[in-house]
């Protein structure tokens, strides 16, 4: 008996649906976790110069701490612990200020030291890689941070918002128990980071507004400092 090809494409959508649902139900933590991995694979990409110490160091700490964390997210239990999020909390903080001394010492490296041609194609990747690496931490600094965490967030839905998205105001085009997701935090973070100031999402308390201040003015730092003393060099 012969299947026919839609009906195998549809057969194995449904059983990658069904395992991604169970991956996220065993660990509802698994997608920001994936986003501080990428965090610490940037970091090791950085040339030594931008790093303090080895440049392995640092990584390595971090990648210890989410190696802990990750191993306490299937306990429901740690889930909704305050220890859990101060903890998580402190990571992203720990690996944000490594990404802050890392452009610091990038400017400190273009203003106070000779350049050659030769350098500016690894300066232009070393400013590539903060920046993405800079949209990555924000975006969870958001998702952390909105109406006290994910777990807060889904237990009470009235609480008061730290972003107001268009779905809150347009409500014909969500669901009427809309709550934004780990990308919705990630695009607002890509489009503060190239706006260098909000777009459609709009921040409400004064720790959102001093964040997403913060990101602009790094984001303005690594495009109109690093990158533009990196394409000169070339030139």
């Amino acid at each position: 008996m012969r299947v026919s090809l839609p009906l195998m494409e549809s057969s194995a959508r449904q059983t990658l649906k069904q395992l991604v649902v169970e991956v996220i139900e065993h660990d509802p933590f698994i997608g920001p976790q994936l986003v501080v991995l990428g965090a610490l694979l940037l970091d090791l990409s950085l040339p030594g110069k931008l790093t303090l110490g080895p440049y392995w160091l640092l990584p390595s700490v971090e990648g210890a701490l989410l190696l802990a964390l990750s191993l306490s997210a299937p306990h429901p239990g740690a889930r909704r612990s305050p220890l859990r999020r101060g903890f998580a909390m402190a990571l992203i903080g720990l690996v944000s200020a490594v990404n802050a001394l890392s452009l610091v010492l990038l400017v400190h490296f273009l203003l106070h030291h000779g350049t050659k041609p030769e350098q500016g194609r690894p300066l232009i990747l070393a400013g590539i890689v903060l920046w993405v690496t800079n949209v990555l931490l924000f975006g969870l600094w958001y998702w952390w941070l909105d109406r006290g965490g994910p777990i807060e967030r889904a237990m009470n839905q009235a609480a008061r918002p730290d972003f107001l998205f268009p779905q809150m105001t347009e409500t014909k085009y969500a669901p009427r128990d809309w709550m934004p997701g780990l990308v919705d935090y990630l695009y607002t973070s890509f489009t503060n980071a190239t706006a260098f100031s909000p777009t459609d999402t709009m921040p409400l308390t004064q720790t959102a507004k001093w964040l997403m201040a913060a990101q602009a003015l790094s984001a303005l730092t690594t495009i109109g400092l690093v990158v533009a003393r990196a394409v000169n060099i070339l030139a």
